[in-house]
């Protein structure tokens, strides 16, 4: 498969102020290393950096401040004050699960123990019914006698479905973060919550669709403890309890749908990563227990990233999404765990899947590579046989292989199905938007579609297949630029091998969450010697003894081919016991109780 990094890449330092960053490390007593990379990512005074690194429940806004949200409350606090059953409308992944289960237990929250609320849920199957609200779910839920339908993360282009509501007397309010459709405005409903609505004042607007449904959620729990006969103590346990809680699942689903980890979502990461060191719900349980993850400490977000969203993930991938949110309001404990091994075994399904879709994606692109020159700017695969479900998993592994976004589609009944990832630069949503054509029109390529700058969804006829590549094509010539193609590596900080002390990593765990919007960092350690030939693992990784000459002091580097050829970098570099080198990395801590100690995870590496 063609590489996105097959050789050197120009390394981009930023230009921290010497003294800012003394003076930094001065008021925090960190080390410099610390404050050159805070100054590197625009946090130049005390205040400030004090903020990010103690991320607390009052940094987080006022839900009142989202438009629409007034009405939102007022219309569930009327339907749970008369009994009314209310419907939420979810969605098959991580972000749309996690959110219904935060509203649903939230509107039951409010209710009193006499009157208690009638909430049911519709967790869509993706390949029978696919993403957004369908009309004859609306139909069954108005004749089953519901009256108001609450959509989370989903519902912002929906206006076939808002029209269906409408008719059917239902009432809606729509709760989403995907972008609106500019040209036509936000669909026909009693409330619609999307910060990235036009003339919405929420200050923050990269949350994910947990997120919003969060700020729902808190705006009810809010409302009911300043109605309380002691306002000022039913605040205080809100505050420093319940709303905690609830960051556990928001956490989750902001690392897993790839918002930027800033401003807000990072101050829900954090608090929901804290809160998850020890959960005491049965189903995230037997969710982190099964997923390996340790008790005695807040998981990381690469943790959250790569066990426990592809598991949640893996049931609306595979089978049904609507058991992963039974497994979250479970208090079954043994429920609890034939739902978490459940999970456990489709993902071990999907794995299986994605690992022979990626053989024919191999192939692919190496024939590309054989037969086109240059490459495609956005590759576009597809075959009838993929799973539907793994398509957005695929084209992920495309962009991180080759640098390129990427269209990843399947086929069934004469229709295509696809999934889109995309790289730094390139706004795949607006890329869509604009090969689409006009909507209701023989022009128009798509039958829906949707998504965000990074990450997309769509369908349309099979037979316009070659249509889309050649718009695509025509796109993606004048916009994915070679800068944008082959963009320098970022790096935060030089450090001094010496300066690498378990100090230093303490203050840099306080930096995270990482993530999208807030990388982890690279930094830059120049002059190394190898202390011992290189080692290579399984013939596709490398294991490198570093060491400073003249100094006592060695540190293991692994280089772990992802997208990365490092055997062949090694070779081309002609390295050997000796050889200096200047080496851009991610710190680590080794996992083996036996070998405690730090490590280096390679990102590229340069002749010295």
């Amino acid at each position: 498969m063609p590489s996105a990094q097959t050789g050197p890449r120009q390394w981009i330092l930023p230009n921290a102020d010497p003294t800012q960053v003394a003076l930094l490390a001065g008021e925090l007593h960190c080390p410099e290393g610390i404050a050159a990379l805070l100054v590197s990512r625009g946090i130049t005074d005390a205040a400030t950096a004090r903020a990010l690194l103690n991320p607390s429940i009052d940094q987080l806004h006022d839900p009142m401040l989202m438009l629409g949200m007034d009405i939102a409350v007022t219309r569930i606090q009327q339907a749970v004050r008369a009994s009314e059953p209310i419907l939420i409308y979810g969605d098959y992944d991580v972000d749309g699960t996690t959110a219904t289960v935060l509203l649903k237990t939230a509107i039951e929250r409010i209710a009193s123990r006499e009157s208690p609320a009638k909430v049911s849920y519709h967790v869509p199957h993706r390949l029978r019914e696919g993403y957004g609200m369908q009309a004859t779910v609306l139909g069954n839920a108005a004749a089953s006698g519901i009256r108001l339908v609450i959509s989370v993360d989903t519902g912002i282009r929906a206006f076939a479905a808002a029209e269906e509501a409408k008719s059917l007397g239902l009432d809606l309010i729509v709760t989403d973060h995907h972008l609106p459709d500019h040209a036509n405005g936000i669909p026909e409903a009693i409330a619609v919550l999307n910060p990235a609505q036009a003339n919405c004042p929420y200050p923050f607007k990269s949350l994910c669709g947990a997120a919003v449904a969060f700020k729902l959620a808190q705006a009810l729990l809010l409302a009911e403890a300043r109605s309380a006969e002691d306002p000022e103590t039913q605040l205080h346990r809100l505050n420093r309890g319940l709303l905690p809680s609830f960051l556990k699942l928001v956490a989750i689903a902001t690392i897993a749908d790839s918002v930027p980890l800033e401003g807000e979502n990072r101050v829900i990461a954090a608090l929901g990563l804290w809160e998850l060191r020890n959960p005491v719900q049965p189903g995230l349980r037997a969710l982190m227990q099964i997923a390996q993850i340790p008790r005695d400490r807040p998981p990381t977000s690469t943790e959250v990233g790569f066990r426990i969203a592809p598991r949640i993930n893996a049931a609306g991938r595979m089978d049904i999404a609507s058991e992963v949110v039974e497994l979250f309001l479970t208090k079954d404990p043994v429920r609890a765990n034939e739902l978490a091994e459940k999970l456990n075994r489709l993902n071990d399904e999907r794995r299986d899947t994605e690992a022979k879709a990626l053989e024919k994606i191999e192939t692919s692109l190496t024939q590309l590579a054989l037969t086109e020159n240059p490459l495609p700017e956005c590759f576009i695969l597809d075959d009838p046989d993929w799973h539907r479900g793994v398509l957005g998993i695929l084209a992920s592994r495309v962009v991180d292989r080759t640098g390129r976004p990427a269209l990843i589609l399947t086929h069934e009944d004469g229709h295509a199905h696809g999934s889109g990832r995309s790289i730094e630069g390139f706004h795949l949503l607006d890329a869509l938007t604009a090969i689409h054509g006009e909507t209701n029109t023989t022009d128009a390529l798509f039958t829906r579609f949707g998504g965000h700058a990074h990450a997309v969804g769509f369908s349309l006829r099979s037979d316009r297949l070659s249509l889309l590549r050649d718009r695509m094509r025509l796109y993606g010539a004048t916009r994915l630029t070679e800068n944008i193609l082959t963009r320098p590596l970022q790096c935060d900080a030089e450090v001094h091998l010496n300066n690498l002390t378990q100090n230093f990593f303490e203050w840099l765990n306080r930096c995270e969450p990482f993530g999208v919007g807030n990388p982890e960092p690279v930094f830059i350690t120049r002059a190394l010697a190898l202390a011992v030939p290189v080692r290579f693992i399984k013939d596709k990784h490398i294991c490198l003894e570093l060491e400073k000459p003249g100094e006592p002091r060695r540190i293991t580097a692994l280089g772990w081919t992802r997208t990365f050829d490092w055997p062949a970098r090694c070779k081309e570099m002609t390295l050997e016991k000796g050889s200096l080198v200047d080496v851009a990395y991610h710190l680590r801590t080794k996992t083996h109780p036996q070998f405690p100690g730090l490590e280096l995870e390679l990102v590229d590496i340069h002749p010295s």
